[in-house]
């Protein structure tokens, strides 16, 4: 393909629905990502999370410009990453609810606070993960936030992960 060919938007077009219903079949694990601007917590369920590097210890997580999310992780500089178990379906609904109280957002969710950032990060997850904002990258109508990982935890107890898969939350044991 040449170079004019990738940068043109009508070379390959896909109809987005059908694009959204192959993706769809690709699953995903579940995590919760945290941020902290002075005293308001916010929080969001996210599924598109990766790692990058080992060095330097670099993940990506993808937020949607329009979520009130998106600026307050991107003022904060930091932000958390707990990893969800099944047992933590019901959250994971609660932080992807569109419109939900900014205010109290984690009152219902048993959480503690991070050691090197103080962000919040779930008590129940498989495992957490701190980071320090290292760049942003835009793409399309989200943001890829790539981080420093400063900390990991991983729980004492096993658990059943939370995954997405066709829409809707589900376990991989």
């Amino acid at each position: 393909m040449s170079e004019q060919e990738a940068n043109d938007p009508s070379w390959g077009e896909v109809d987005p629905d059908a694009y959204r219903q192959v993706m769809g079949r690709f699953a995903t694990g579940v995590s919760i990502i945290s941020t902290r601007i002075g005293d308001i917590d916010h929080a969001m369920t996210a599924n598109a999370l990766m790692s990058v590097s080992l060095e330097p210890l670099l993940m990506v997580i993808s937020v949607e410009r329009e979520a009130r999310f998106h600026d307050a992780v991107l003022d904060a500089g930091a932000w958390g990453v707990s990893l969800l178990p099944e047992s933590e379906r019901k959250t994971a609904a609660w932080l992807a609810t569109r419109g939900r109280p900014l205010h109290g957002q984690l009152d219902r969710v048993p959480f503690h606070r991070g050691e090197r950032t103080g962000m919040a990060l779930l008590d129940d997850a498989l495992g957490t993960l701190e980071c320090r904002t290292y760049d942003t990258v835009p793409a399309g109508d989200h943001t890829l936030v790539i981080g420093n990982v400063v900390s990991v935890s991983i729980a004492d107890r096993p658990g059943d992960a939370l995954i997405y898969y066709r829409g809707a939350f589900g376990v991989q044991r």
